[in-house]
């Protein structure tokens, strides 16, 4: 009975943190004292691209620029590399590190296996998250992304280091959210989406408009 008591008073106060860490999320302003440390998550195909033209628009303040992929991956590091390198000419101080870990679900995966895999992903996530520490995660859908945000959320909710969630949704979802959307919604410091019709289905979602 004592055991019982004790973890549903932990899991009450690990509910309390996550939500203390998701509310204050908005107050986080983390280039207020220098450069931002950004984890950004890079998928198979156009989740790449996609999110390689959002990090065209960042400053050379957002940096060091950790790139996680799935290890099975074999397109994305050199789309990263390529991108990185143009960006030389621009920033003498640019670094950027790519990292590798479990993808979390592979493409038709069964759901009941989606969860083991799923699992094993965020062993590997939350020893990177907390080696890194960094002051962001910029995402866009791909499933590697949904260990990575909770390593993250779980660095606030043990209090070592408040980490902006920040999702934007693939242009290819007009009228529902990816489920990788659907899950981080709700935690997401910011949520941005590139149709207005998903706007008025998601009121804490912020219309961003097309960026590719």
């Amino acid at each position: 009975m004592s055991l019982l008591l004790g973890l549903l008073c932990t899991g009450f106060i690990f509910f309390v943190r996550l939500l203390f860490v998701v509310k204050t999320g908005s107050k986080c302003k983390p280039g207020a004292k220098g450069p931002v440390c950004v984890l950004v998550v890079a998928g198979s195909g156009g989740h790449t691209t996609e999110i390689l033209r959002l990090m065209e628009s960042l400053s050379p303040s957002y940096s060091p620029r950790h790139y996680v992929i799935a290890d099975t991956d074999k397109m994305s590091e050199e789309k990263i590399r390529t991108f990185e390198s143009s960006k030389e000419h621009t920033d003498s101080e640019s670094k950027f590190t790519i990292n590798r870990i479990p993808r979390s679900r592979e493409v038709r995966q069964s759901w009941s296996s989606s969860v083991v895999s799923t699992l094993n992903a965020i062993l590997y996530s939350i020893p990177l998250v907390f080696r890194l520490r960094p002051d962001m995660v910029l995402c866009n859908g791909p499933g590697t992304c949904v260990p990575l945000c909770a390593a993250g959320l779980l660095l606030g909710i043990l209090g070592l280091k408040k980490v902006l969630i920040i999702y934007v949704e693939s242009i290819c979802r007009v009228e529902t959210l990816s489920l990788s959307g659907k899950i981080l919604y709700p935690v997401s410091d910011y949520f941005f989406v590139q149709w207005s019709t998903l706007r008025d289905k998601y009121p804490k979602s912020i219309f961003l408009g097309r960026t590719v």
